[in-house]
């Protein structure tokens, strides 16, 4: 495969992953009026609590390390959030803290979804 097009598909893999974080963080938002995406929001968040927590890879990082090493690139090591977050906004900051604070995120999806299920059993 030549490099440019396994770069390409490596980017691609990156945006969807990118997609896949901004539905663990915001799906919450996007579900109201929504049960069967709600249900699919929540099992998406228990999966990154688990991806996070665990030494489980996550299968996009795996294909994103893939074509980057076709593309005679070095793939990174590590999770994705880790990788990108922590080079580029955090630094100095160890990568504990970054699991806390997306396990924190998905607490306040989790939040959010309790208090609409406790409005919506206290008026029917």
């Amino acid at each position: 495969m030549p490099a440019p097009l396994s770069l390409a598909l490596a980017d691609s893999i990156l945006a969807l992953h990118l997609a896949f974080i901004g539905w663990v963080i915001f799906g919450a938002f996007l579900t109201r009026g929504r049960p069967r995406l709600a249900v699919a929001h929540v099992l998406t968040m228990v999966y990154a609590i688990i991806a996070e927590t665990t030494p489980l890879v996550c299968p996009l990082t795996l294909a994103e390390n893939h074509f980057e090493s076709l593309a005679g690139k070095t793939p990174y090591g590590g999770p994705c959030l880790l990788h990108y977050l922590d080079a580029t906004v955090y630094p100095n900051v160890p990568p504990w803290i970054l699991t806390v604070a997306a396990i924190l995120v998905c607490g306040a999806n989790f939040a959010a979804y309790a208090v609409r299920y406790r409005r919506r059993a206290f008026r029917g």
